[in-house]
């Protein structure tokens, strides 16, 4: 009989809870990089853990399609800009779909219902008192499509993050009035949990220290943009028009445009997952706007760190630019969101090496988890008819194997509550390292050959192929696909968590349940549930 103890979350899950998620609206100034790729991986492992809690999740992404930037590279590469930008944010579709991303909705600013959203949003500041008119001078960056500080009789200054020399701009542009937010933006930043993790608090704290100066929401003479209503001449800024792009997501595709439609349909966000380099725009910005709109403010910006390789700072003049597509191609989807999410502390700046993510998948995926249940599997089919064994004393819940895949479930779910996807992973490591443990402790091989012990070693099979279900049903979240390949070797039927309407409520927190192998149950032919990376030349 199956044990009845199991892991619980420490509150119950409201089934009818919604959670919205989003990643950047990335630019389409180049297609999609490994950073993006990166960003748009932790979101979806976020996205699959909450669905499988059996919460109503809308995860957003899309693509920021104007400003300045956009149309140069256009105009480079003899295009128009539309052109260009169809052709972009089609690449990130199909990326996205490659990568089995499983997000619910994909926006891109050109659409002409966000253009509409946008006019009903600036039509409220503007009623606010929040828009007036000012001369903005200073240094402008085009990739970075904002004003920098730098002072003005700097010698051929240059932008600190793009390297690239700074223009001098002179021109009369709306102002958003962020001034007059300075104390309830103070008071937000200091909420707990608001800004993670807590180096980013301290850079936004830093900024908002100095005072908040008025900020452009407008440029003169730009074409490739939404116009602003009632000025003529000018266009929106980027960044206002692009973070809006949130809102517009959650809009009825079938209705017509409304603002407060949103709020019935997942706003506000519970999270932001942005680069760290767009955190003022998200965690100060941002709430600003909302607040001139009078609409609620989302839950948490997180800000996670760069990525590098072999130690440097990747870039197309060093040649060391890692293709997301040649990645997929050579190492398959689990590699790398195990490399991405295993190794790299969310929040940090990470490393990509070569050696060591190879390492680690062959060791922890291949070998550990991998060759755990291949063997495991095998012996049971040799000895006990191609089936589960009898469970035996096994399916008892203070097994040692059930004491610690209970252990495991506590803490990769609060892992990945606290969005600490290395933790999580380790956590999984820790439950597949103590069931090797045991089969090597216990070596059903050489039980087997003692008369009288068919048993007893049935229970301590029985016990690592649970431990091992419990593996799967642990790593859904983090690797769906091994997860599901485990989950039809031990003849059961993968988690779905792709989509909206996916994972039943409560089917994952279920499956935590000590014993819920069948004894008796047929074991399909083992395969290895993970191949080992050979990787003979430089990615």
């Amino acid at each position: 009989m199956a044990a009845e103890r199991a892991w619980r979350p420490r509150k119950a899950i409201d089934r009818r809870m919604s959670y919205t998620l989003t990643t950047p609206l990335y630019y389409v100034n180049d297609r999609a990089h490994l950073g993006s790729t990166y960003t748009t991986l932790a979101c979806d492992a976020i996205a699959r853990h909450r669905r499988l809690r059996g919460e109503r999740v809308t995860f957003i992404t899309g693509c920021d399609e104007h400003g300045q930037k956009i149309q140069r590279t256009a105009e480079a590469a003899g295009l128009s800009p539309q052109a260009h930008c169809d052709a972009v944010s089609e690449g990130y579709r199909e990326l996205w779909s490659r990568w089995q991303i499983s997000h619910d909705r994909f926006i891109r600013t050109t659409d002409p219902r966000h253009r509409e959203l946008v006019e009903q949003f600036f039509a409220r500041v503007e009623a606010a008192g929040d828009v007036l008119e000012g001369r903005q001078q200073g240094w402008y960056c085009v990739a970075c499509e904002e004003f920098k500080d730098d002072p003005h009789e700097a010698q051929d200054p240059e932008c600190s993050v793009h390297r690239r020399p700074l223009e001098w701009r002179d021109e009369v542009n709306l102002f958003f009035r962020l001034s007059r937010y300075q104390g309830q933006i103070e008071d937000l930043i200091r909420r707990p949990g608001f800004i993670a993790p807590a180096s980013r608090r301290r850079e936004v704290e830093n900024f908002v220290a100095q005072g908040l100066r008025d900020f452009s929401i407008s440029r003169v003479d730009l074409p490739w943009g939404i116009p602003v209503p009632g000025h003529p001449g000018h266009t929106f800024y980027v960044w206002f028009d692009a973070l809006l792009g949130y809102l517009t997501a959650l809009v009825d595709p079938d209705g017509p445009v409304d603002l407060e439609q949103v709020l019935k349909r997942g706003w506000p966000a519970q999270l932001h997952v942005i680069g760290k380099d767009i955190l003022r725009f998200h965690a100060v910005y941002w709430p600003a706007m909302l607040l001139s709109a009078g609409l609620p403010l989302p839950e948490r910006v997180f800000g996670h760190g760069f990525l590098t390789r072999e130690g440097q700072k990747m870039g197309k003049s060093l040649g060391n630019v890692l293709d997301p597509v040649v990645l997929l191609e050579r190492c398959g989807r689990d590699a790398v969101r195990w490399y991405l999410l295993r190794d790299i502390p969310f929040g940090d700046d990470g490393d990509f090496q070569q050696q060591r993510f190879t390492d680690l998948v062959n060791n922890d995926l291949a070998n550990t988890i991998g060759n755990l249940l291949n063997r495991t599997s095998s012996m049971a089919r040799k000895w006990y008819d191609a089936a589960v064994p009898p469970a035996g004393d096994a399916a008892l819940a203070d097994h040692p194997l059930a004491v610690a895949s209970l252990e495991a479930a506590e803490a990769v779910n609060g892992a990945l509550e606290a969005l600490d996807f290395r933790a999580a992973a380790e956590a999984v490591l820790q439950l597949a390292g103590a069931a090797n443990g045991y089969l090597n402790d216990r070596a059903p091989w050489k039980a087997m050959k003692q008369p009288g012990q068919e048993a007893a070693v049935a229970a301590d099979l029985y016990a690592v192929l649970e431990a091992s279900r419990w593996l799967a049903v642990l790593l859904a979240p983090l690797l769906p696909e091994l997860s599901g390949r485990m989950l039809q070797q031990l003849g059961l039927e993968p988690f779905a968590s792709g989509g909206p309407t996916d994972a039943p409520a409560g089917a994952w927190p279920d499956a935590q349940r000590w014993g819920l192998l069948r004894s008796g149950s047929p074991l399909p032919e083992p395969e290895p549930v993970m191949q080992r990376l050979e990787l003979d030349s430089a990615l």
